[in-house]
């Protein structure tokens, strides 16, 4: 049992789930922080009003980035190729992203600092910057991956990237953006109709509904375009050598029309994850209309599990295809690290991970129940 864990094969297998758990993992959690910045111009219009919806998130806002700088973390030391052709050849939608979260933190310091209307209103405005700004761009860049990104390597395997911002931003990547947005602001609703007590609450009960109908129109409308061969797809079409070096360049694939359904279509019982992706959101529209707020928030972070588990089932083997090669995509089984690198990571991660998910669990427990007015007024650490 001990020497199949740490199968080259298996521990590639278990680095691409981990993966997938680290991105869902920031997407459920410091998703909803977003999703409240994205709304914060909409259900709050006192500047007390506003206050309380920012200390829904004030103190797990901080935290949840953890799960983004592991997800990175984790792409640079199991996925070193990834990381290189992501993050270097997405450099400007990267610095977007990381520019729009930057004024979050600043946002929720200084936005309180005066007591002035016109700094205040300012910085509720980076807030919602920093909200709506990385939900949108992290869809575009997902939109992208689905229809391959322009890159290629040369015979020592220096990879080359031939796209620009601006090839970035193609209609279907927009479209994909713009389901990541309303997949978003559906949890932030969510997370507000939970959290906060009064006005902002009800406002927020009021948005949710549109947003996840809108998420779920969205999600099934993507599906058709895969159906119908829009997003493209890739395939390997040779031979897999899934315990063979990481070598990109050793192994055939091709562009394919319809690949992304394969997965589903060899493993019917796969289904029930884009279904759900479509039914949870309806669900969490329904629970908003009922005033179920636990129910709510529960079906909205079940529908962002499946929608991201969507894409990953469908692209599976693949990690990163190349519109330019397809020979030249990354897959589970070529763009790893070494054995030894994924085996000394996984014990890392069986010590360490559990420890943030029980922390995580006791600072929420800690924080249990709704911010109100008076809290926000009488609490002299509030922001």
């Amino acid at each position: 049992m001990i020497e199949f864990l740490f199968d080259y094969t298996t521990l590639r297998m278990i680095w691409w789930i981990l993966l997938g758990v680290l991105l869902i993992g920031f997407a459920v959690t410091d998703g909803f922080d977003m999703g409240v910045g994205t709304l914060l111009p909409f259900v709050a219009k006192t500047d007390i009003e506003r206050r309380v919806a920012i200390n829904t998130v004030g103190p797990v806002w901080e935290g949840n980035q953890v799960w983004f700088i592991l997800g990175g973390g984790a792409i640079f030391a199991a996925w070193p190729a990834l990381y290189a052709l992501s993050f270097s050849g997405l450099y400007l939608a990267m610095f977007l992203v990381l520019f729009a979260l930057i004024l979050r933190p600043v946002g929720f310091k200084y936005r309180s600092k005066r007591d002035s209307r016109r700094w205040r209103n300012n910085w509720d405005w980076a807030l919602f910057i920093g909200g709506a700004v990385p939900a949108l761009i992290f869809g575009v860049a997902v939109g992208n991956v689905l229809q391959g990104v322009p890159f290629h390597f040369t015979d020592d395997l220096r990879p080359i990237y031939e796209g620009n911002l601006f090839g970035l931003l193609n209609p279907l990547a927009i479209f994909c953006g713009l389901v990541s947005l309303a997949m978003l602001v559906m949890h932030g609703a969510a997370w507000l109709a939970f959290k906060a007590d009064g006005v902002v609450g009800e406002r927020a009960a009021a948005i949710g509904p549109k947003a996840a109908l809108l998420a779920a129109i969205l999600f099934a409308l993507g599906g058709v375009f895969i159906f119908l061969g829009w997003f493209g797809g890739y395939e390997v079409t040779g031979p897999i050598v899934w315990d063979g070096p990481s070598n990109p360049l050793r192994k055939i694939a091709a562009a394919n029309a319809g690949a992304w359904l394969h997965n589903f279509q060899n493993m019917p019982l796969l289904w029930l994850v884009p279904l759900c992706g479509v039914l949870l959101p309806l669900v969490a529209a329904a629970g908003f209309r009922a005033r179920k707020a636990g129910l709510t928030f529960f079906a909205s972070q079940l529908s962002i599990v499946c929608i991201i588990a969507t894409v990953g089932l469908a692209m599976f083997p693949v990690i990163l295809p190349s519109s330019t090669n397809p020979s030249h995509s990354l897959t589970v089984f070529d763009a790893s690290s070494s054995r030894a690198t994924l085996r000394n990571m996984l014990f890392a991660t069986v010590i360490f991970l559990p420890l943030i998910l029980l922390y995580t669990a006791w600072v929420y427990r800690v924080l249990w129940g709704k911010v109100s007015e008076k809290d926000v007024h009488d609490a002299d650490h509030a922001y």
